[in-house]
Formats: structure tokens, sequence, C-alpha cells
């Protein structure tokens, strides 16, 4: 376990009692991912590591952070909503299916900049979430600069399916079907879990 992630983690928040951590060197895009609980006074791993894959370019700090630079930002982050292309999961996260009218807008000069939208953005630049490629057939948001939103730091920031263990995001944190979805099972909200990536 990385020394830093208990403290991290307790210093944003003591509420917080699940904790996904995110191990990745610096300037590599393998990763390993496990889950965690406070109980009894301190962090017990509850599964993994699995693997994952995190952006090309490795983790940053969120201060050097910017758009479309292919980096996974290092620091604690709430997980938000879980979103997939099945009509229903039976979990404890809120959850929503995307279908084709869902967009999340990473167009900096945009109003709707690090926003999910419903109908196809005016903007320049925007992901569409249901994507023909299946990586968001399963899926969690990543609380990474959403409160306040920042211009041009970073947006669409998700938990989702990889392409393949050798194949890097594009500053997201990718994993396979199973290990995603028993992620997304473990998760609630009572919880108040984050996800955690040491620098």
């Amino acid at each position: 376990m990385n020394n830093t992630f208990p403290d991290m983690v307790r210093a944003v928040d003591l509420k917080i009692t699940q904790a996904v951590l995110v191990e990745a060197k610096r300037g590599e895009y393998l990763a390993g991912v496990s889950a965690w609980e406070y109980k009894n006074n301190s962090w017990q791993k509850v599964y993994g590591p699995f693997p994952a894959t995190i952006g090309k370019g490795g983790i940053i700090a969120p201060e050097h952070k910017r758009e479309g630079d292919g980096c996974t930002p290092t620091g604690v982050y709430p997980l938000g909503m879980v979103f997939g292309s099945r009509p229903f999961l039976a979990i404890n996260m809120p959850y929503r299916q995307v279908t084709e009218e869902d967009f999340w807008v990473d167009d900096p000069d945009s109003s709707d900049y690090n926003l999910w939208v419903r109908g196809r953005p005016g903007s320049g630049t925007y992901e569409e979430m249901l994507r023909e490629d299946g990586l968001y057939n399963y899926g969690i948001v990543v609380e990474y600069n959403t409160a306040p939103v920042v211009p041009g730091k970073g947006s669409a920031i998700f938990m989702h399916l990889w392409k393949a263990p050798d194949q890097p995001t594009r500053g997201c944190v990718a994993m396979d079907q199973d290990s995603l979805v028993k992620l997304i099972g473990w998760l609630d909200p009572v919880h108040w879990p984050v996800i955690a990536i040491p620098g």
C-alpha cells in the first residue's frame, strides 16, 4: 500500500470510508487498482490489485493538468454517477443510462465545458457517451474539475472499460469488464466513495 494513501484520503473528509486506490509510476500508463474500506480505525483492502491503464502521459499533478494532454490527474476525487449502455444495474450508486442524445463537452471555450449534456452540443468538441467501441458500456464519473469547473484544466475523467490491457487512455482509468462491474457493485454513496491517485 502506498504510504501516502491513508493520509491523503482522510485529509479530504473523515466521512470517506470507501476508496479506490490507483497506483501508477510517473510517466507510465500501466496501473494497479484496489478497493479499500475504512473500518476498525484503519484502511483495509477489500480486493485487488487488478490491472488497469491510465492516460498515455501517465499521472500528473492537477495544477499542471491541461485539456488534451493525455495525463491522469493525481489527488482524491469523489466518485459520482455510474453510467452505462444497459437499461438498469442493481447497484447502490446513482445510475444513468446513456443514449445517442448524451454528450460530454470537452471544449474549454464552451459554457458547458466538462458537463454531461442532453442533445448534440453546439460547442467545438465533445464526446459521445454512447460509443460504438463499447468503452462506456460501464463507467463511473470521476468528479475532477467539477466544483468549480475551470476551463482548460481537463474534462471527462471516468473509470471505464479498456480497449486492451496494453492500451492507454486519454486520461481516464480503464480496466476489464469483470473488475469494473465488481467495483461498481461494491460502491455505496453512504460511504462517500472516492478515487485516490497518489503522485
